[in-house]
């Protein structure tokens, strides 16, 4: 899977959930007398998406992050189905006041992995799909599970074999191969430190947000370090969805992100997001911290996540040195319909080789060198449309209500 960091999922709920008092006991606990379990996951543009189980009867898949505090449901639907009870309502508020999402704080949830029971958990419900994680990521996800599994186990992420474990901390011991990183556990969040050196050969050392639920590789806020500098070779592109709508920014190169002694990973796509509509996330909560490392670097390793003696452990996989690449088609699509079925232009890039094309936002894509995508996964359709530089694909559209053939040939912007 090519790296692309068109959806960067921005979630602040761990501050909210702290300030409306839903810290309560947690409990998670191994089937049996188990020490460990395998858990497949499946993963759409390098998030991990687990199946759950809400109060032992509705099977729902959740991407799993370490960036949130308590679960999230974020379609209502299979809240009032379950008949939940609500102990209060919240409006959450972004820049200048304006409300961005409204919320319901649902205690005493049982949430079950396989192989694992999970009893007295809290849990936000969303008014609303406002992440919009199912079209987005092109299959039906539910909601958004985080601290209450990495608080409990050693989690083990293996990207490669698409499994996750958790494992008993207690009997936890690294393996040699592995390398330690230390993190800093700071208000339910795993941060490290790591070297980067941009173009101008200016050097950071950067508190890093260790993020399993952002699709990007690396993010750098640009107001949060004078010495962080904007590559002259950038786009201006559409970085993704938060709270607020759309996240727009910049994406270049750095010209390197050193995690260890050991890994040193070149030219780098990073993500500057623009203040203004990122505002909305960076408003609350991590107030020191320079950006975040995403899927986009850490499906490059085998890792495994210990908060209890704050480190990682991480050991390169096969596509450690696969170089990194960002959206050479210039469109971004979501997938509507009942089945999943139609997939849409949601945005496209300025000056990309897809508006150099003629396609438009709202444009569906039927086919793609002759072959229907209705028939394919989101990830499949993003596979031919990053497959190579200098590619020429033919991609048949509807738009209003006509046909049209169009050629897009596919190029490197940075």
């Amino acid at each position: 899977m090519r790296v692309r960091a068109s959806l960067f999922v921005v979630l602040i709920f761990f501050y909210f959930l702290s300030q409306y008092g839903m810290g309560q006991q947690l409990g998670f606990n191994l089937v049996g007398d188990a020490k460990r379990v395998d858990i497949p996951f499946e993963s759409y543009n390098n998030l991990i998406v687990i199946p759950v189980v809400i109060n032992n009867s509705i099977p729902l898949k959740f991407v799993l992050d370490t960036g949130v505090r308590n679960a999230i449901l974020t379609e209502k639907v299979f809240a009032d189905i379950l008949n939940l009870s609500y102990k209060r309502k919240i409006s959450i508020a972004g820049a200048g006041g304006e409300n961005i999402i409204e919320a319901y704080v649902t205690n005493n949830i049982s949430l079950d992995l396989p192989g694992v029971e999970g009893q007295g958990h809290a849990m936000l419900v969303l008014e609303q799909d406002y992440l919009q994680l199912t079209s987005s990521l092109g299959a039906y996800v539910h909601g958004i599970i985080g601290y209450e599994v990495f608080s409990r186990f050693v989690v083990r992420i293996d990207y490669s074999r698409q499994v996750v474990s958790l494992i008993e901390p207690d009997s936890f011991k690294p393996k040699k191969k592995y390398t330690r990183v230390p993190i800093v556990v700071e208000d339910t969040k795993p941060y490290i430190h790591a070297d980067v050196q941009f173009e101008n050969l200016e050097r950071i050392k950067a508190k890093l947000l260790v993020d399993t639920g952002a699709s990007h590789s690396l993010l750098l806020e640009k107001d949060s370090d004078d010495k962080i500098n904007i590559p002259q070779l950038n786009m201006k592109t559409y970085l993704g969805r938060g709270l607020a709508g759309n996240i727009k920014g910049k994406v270049g190169r750095v010209r390197s992100l050193k995690i260890s002694n050991r890994y040193q990973l070149k030219n780098v796509i990073t993500s500057f997001p623009d203040k203004d509509s990122y505002a909305d996330s960076l408003a609350f909560g991590d107030i020191d911290r320079n950006g975040t490392i995403g899927g986009g670097i850490l499906s490059r390793f085998t890792t495994y996540i210990d908060f209890s003696r704050e480190c990682i452990y991480i050991k390169k996989n096969s596509t450690y040195k696969k170089p990194f690449t960002y959206n050479l088609s210039g469109m971004s699509v979501i997938v509507t319909g009942n089945n999943l079925e139609n997939y849409v232009i949601s945005d496209i890039r300025e000056g990309s080789p897809a508006a150099q094309a003629g396609f438009l936002s709202g444009d569906e894509i039927l086919k793609i060198n002759f072959t229907k995508v209705n028939s394919m996964e989101l990830k499949h359709v993003y596979n031919f449309l990053n497959r190579k530089a200098n590619k020429k694909l033919r991609i048949l559209i509807r738009r209003d209500n006509g046909k049209l053939l169009k050629e897009l040939h596919l190029k490197h912007q940075i």
